[in-house]
């Protein structure tokens, strides 16, 4: 079983930390500086959506180049041989992979001239004229001796490395609370008042 990050969304406060950490260590590392979770809001509730390393990984079974590999611990994405097809964020379950590149406006004083796209366009089908766009994914900083940088970071400890074992011993718990937790087999009167028999 490979390790992955859990996200508990009633911990998260949306603070987008995990994110900002994400963005520079993989920048310091020379990869693309895109993070590689985003923070998802829905109403009142955030939480951030990331790469489930799945056994399985469809995204690795579509990569026409093999550019997504099984790590030891986790599934990753080599960004230098990546072609930036696509293929694996539209093989994704859990829309975990995103394209990322870096634009010619701007650099090194090039300015150009580029087509605008909607803002309605999802991201996955945007492109930019000169920009070789890789896909990005969460590799668990597998360059880091320290772990994932957002889970150091997370203040509310909304973040966990999860592995075998703790998924085991989690499991373990809900087992042992769900059997000690009184079960009634009788329902309350009150609440069948006003139902038609």
């Amino acid at each position: 079983m490979n390790r992955f990050v859990i996200a508990e969304p009633r911990k998260c406060i949306g603070c987008n930390t995990c994110m900002a950490a994400c963005t520079e260590s993989h920048k310091k590392q020379g990869l693309q500086a895109h993070p590689r979770l985003a923070v998802m809001r829905t109403g009142d509730d955030t939480g951030p959506v990331l790469c489930h390393q799945c056994e399985d990984a469809p995204c690795a079974r579509v990569c026409p180049v093999n550019a997504i590999t099984h790590g030891a611990d986790a599934i990753l994405l080599d960004e230098q041989a990546c072609i930036g097809c696509k293929m694996c964020a539209l093989a994704c379950p859990f829309g975990a992979i995103t394209p990322s590149g870096t634009g010619i406006a701007g650099v090194a004083g090039i300015a150009t001239a580029t087509p605008r796209h909607s803002a309605a366009l999802d991201p996955l089908l945007a492109w930019e004229i000169g920009v070789r766009s890789v896909a990005v994914k969460c590799d668990l900083c597998a360059f880091s001796g320290d772990g994932p940088a957002c889970v150091r970071v997370c203040p509310t400890a909304a973040l966990y490395a999860a592995d075998a074992d703790a998924t085991r011993q989690a499991a373990a718990v809900k087992r042992t609370l769900a059997a000690a937790a009184p079960v009634s087999l009788e329902t309350p009167l009150a609440s069948l008042e006003g139902l038609d028999p």
